[in-house]
């Protein structure tokens, strides 16, 4: 498990489907170096534009054959992702297909079976995180998917983490967010504070959590119009000039197509229809076209809720001093994609761009086509874009101007021919609060601007840590106090384990280079080891080990006449030492204390399975009943005695001819007290003080000449 988490999107729309793979730090590595104002922040996404890929058709269009949704369509999105994400994080990784307008306007027997099918193969070919398939797998509302675009908008401008840099007055700094796809159309936007009160009962609260636990909210209205997407509202318009002209007529006069250009109703080329079809004919007249789509805004739907803007839905009102608008997807596309090889930087303006469209649509249709074939408007423009790009660029001034407000002059003065409309969004938006009322963009610091990125935002704030057990969801719902009941969360998992907050990865402690406790924690890291092995070698190795490590720790010099006392490694270690601790017995009034000196002889090494004579019968003490009965019988040591150490056997040893040393008046018992004292494992008596009747004291005076008694 790397430092990084992912995330799979697949955006299931009209016309075709698209899977996005975002990835962010996990949050115990993005804390580890994060400063005080990165801390306050969102989680940051990471994208790459190979990480995109899109197929056609939509997913809609398999409603007659579910069973092949999988093998037909998804594998390829699906394989893409899977080459993207390393193998090991692939069980962490959440996938959500989250289908649009397309599978808005299928029954629910055809929705659901679509989806059941999608969710099957999803969980049998990958093993992407999938937990519910209701959550992860579903259908999105409109407004679910615009607030999604707020989301992931606001995000890219850097409005959530420095609000200060985007101050519009009065209190604002977010941006509105439009968004036209085939088959709908979205408008989510936080109103100004009065009617942010006013109409706080229409507003979405919406929660997320910063990289240090902390909570943010905001309240956003967000709506949506069905049939308001470029597709939709082209097939409404069809119906419109049937209406018109009467449903026997065979030839409609299109004023929204190129002059001289014949399509079918459905935009098709007539070569391949019978005379019997009806067909379209373009007349070239756009501000035609602009008359004949304005009914389309229906903005004369009675609005039971005021103040309305579209088929009588009720909309806050839009201050555009403080509501300044981004746009994406058609907004985007019809704006620039057709003027791509001369107008491509160049920031929104009506009337510049209406006057462009204008000179475009009215030229005739054979002269369109050989810019096309010259690739005049660029590669990507071609013959089916060329003829679309007139109706669709009166729909989008309708929309914009008639139907949402913009002002159809920006309240920033556009003049000029250097203005490049992303960049001109981020230099706005960081120094002077983008001012101008609406700008389409597509990306904006090289990212996508996508609804999909809102999706993943929200989860990957909903997987950060709290650092309390009662703090609030991340998520969405009504704008009442609390958890609404309505709430919906990103995932299944509805609030992550508190105790998260604190820990950290022990392979990050022990290896990060970056990390504090990276030296002592792999130094604990080596003994813990060592000692594992060391305990995992056997006894007698062990024994080995310590009896040469003890010899290396003893060795060195010392005056004859001053031993230096030499502890080895049992005096050092205690816990080594298996046979415990000596008993000692200090006299407080008893005459001064006797060291045994050291015997300075070759035989001093004994061999522990045989004592010499005078060993094995030496002299009972007057007080040898402390030790043992009285009879001749050796006394039985405390310690049963290793001698294979080299050191000097503690066991005073005296000839037969020597004077026994009288030691009556030491042993005279006054008051004493008991010491615990380590000593060495070997059988040495360095450091050690013991009574006169104890065995291991000599029973003779000791003499400087005197020399060992050799075994008989």
């Amino acid at each position: 498990m790397g430092k990084w988490r992912y995330g799979v999107v697949l955006d299931a729309g009209s016309s075709g489907t698209r899977v996005h793979v975002y990835r962010w730090l996990r949050n115990v590595t993005a804390r580890k170096d994060a400063d005080a104002d990165e801390l306050k922040s969102l989680p940051e996404i990471k994208t790459k534009e190979e990480w995109v890929k899109k197929i056609r058709p939509g997913v809609s269009s398999f409603a007659d054959r579910p069973e092949t949704v999988g093998s037909d369509h998804l594998a390829e999105l699906l394989d893409h992702a899977k080459s993207i994400i390393p193998e090991e994080d692939a069980k962490d990784t959440p996938i959500f297909l989250l289908a649009t307008a397309g599978m808005r306007l299928l029954g629910n027997l055809d929705r659901q079976l679509l989806l059941d099918q999608i969710c099957s193969y999803a969980r049998a070919n990958t093993d992407f995180l999938l937990p519910d398939c209701g959550i992860h797998i579903q259908v999105i509302p409109g407004v679910t998917e615009g607030l999604y675009g707020w989301i992931a908008t606001n995000y890219l401008m850097g409005t959530f983490d420095s609000p200060d840099k985007h101050d519009h007055g009065k209190g604002h700094s977010t941006y509105g967010f439009l968004d036209m796809g085939g088959a709908s159309a979205q408008i989510a936007f936080a109103p100004n504070a009065t009617e942010t009160e006013k109409h706080a009962n229409d507003l979405t609260l919406m929660r997320l959590r910063n990289i240090d636990g902390s909570v943010q909210e905001h309240r956003v209205f967000v709506t949506s119009w069905l049939e308001f997407g470029v597709n939709e509202a082209r097939r409404r318009y069809v119906e419109a000039l049937q209406a018109a002209m009467g449903t026997d007529a065979l030839e409609l006069p299109d004023p929204c197509l190129p002059s001289g250009l014949r399509t079918s109703l459905d935009g098709k080329d007539v070569s391949s229809m019978n005379d019997a079809s009806t067909t379209l004919l373009g007349t070239g007249r756009f501000d035609e076209c602009l008359r004949q789509t304005f009914p389309l805004l229906d903005k004369d739907a009675p609005c039971m809720d005021n103040p309305c803007l579209l088929h009588g839905i009720h909309v806050p009102a839009i201050d555009f001093d403080v509501n300044h608008f981004i746009g994406i997807s058609e907004y985007w596309h019809t704006t620039h994609e057709i003027f791509e090889m001369a107008y491509k930087d160049k920031a929104y303006d009506f009337n510049t761009y209406q006057e462009r469209v204008k000179t475009f649509c009215s030229q005739d249709w054979s002269s369109i086509e050989g810019g096309v074939l010259a690739h005049k408007w660029g590669k990507k423009v071609d013959a089916q874009k060329a003829y679309e790009v007139c109706f669709k660029a009166s729909w989008i001034i309708n929309m914009l101007h008639d139907g949402i407000g913009i002002p159809r002059v920006g309240l920033e003065d556009t003049s000029g021919s250097s203005h490049n409309g992303t960049k001109e969004v981020l230099a706005h938006g960081k120094e002077k609060g983008y001012l101008d009322a609406f700008q389409a963009v597509n990306k904006i610091d090289s990212t996508e601007v996508s609804w999909t990125l809102g999706k993943i935002v929200l989860y990957a704030s909903s997987q950060v840590p709290t650092p309390v057990e009662d703090a609030m969801p991340v998520g969405f719902g009504s704008n009442i106090p609390g958890v609404p009941p309505d709430f919906q969360y990103p995932s299944v998992q509805l609030l992550p384990d508190s105790e998260g907050f604190h820990s950290e990865h022990w392979h990050d402690a022990l290896f990060d280079g970056d990390s504090p406790r990276r030296i002592p924690g792999l130094i604990l890291f080596l003994v813990i080891i060592v000692v594992a092995c060391f305990f995992l070698c056997g006894r007698s190795r062990r024994l080995w080990m310590y009896h040469h490590i003890n010899k290396i720790l003893r060795r060195g010099p010392s005056h004859p006449n001053h031993p230096k006392k030499r502890k080895g490694l049992g005096s050092m270690l205690p816990f080594l030492n298996r046979g415990g601790q000596p008993y000692e017995r200090v006299l407080e009034d008893g005459a001064q204390d006797f060291e045994l000196g050291v015997t300075d002889s070759d035989g001093s090494d004994v061999d522990g399975s045989r004592l010499s004579e005078a060993d094995a019968n030496p002299r009972p003490p007057k007080r040898a009943s402390s030790w043992g009965s009285s009879s001749n019988n050796p006394p039985s040591l405390k310690y049963t005695l290793d001698n294979n150490s080299s050191g000097t056997i503690g066991l005073g040893i005296s000839g037969d001819s020597g004077i026994a040393m009288d030691r009556a008046g030491l042993v005279v018992r006054t008051e004493s007290r008991d010491h615990l004292a380590p000593i060495a494992l070997g059988p040495t008596t360095n450091g050690r003080r013991s009574r006169a009747g104890s065995p291991t004291r000599s029973h003779h005076q000791k003499s400087p000449n005197m020399t060992p008694l050799a075994d008989d």
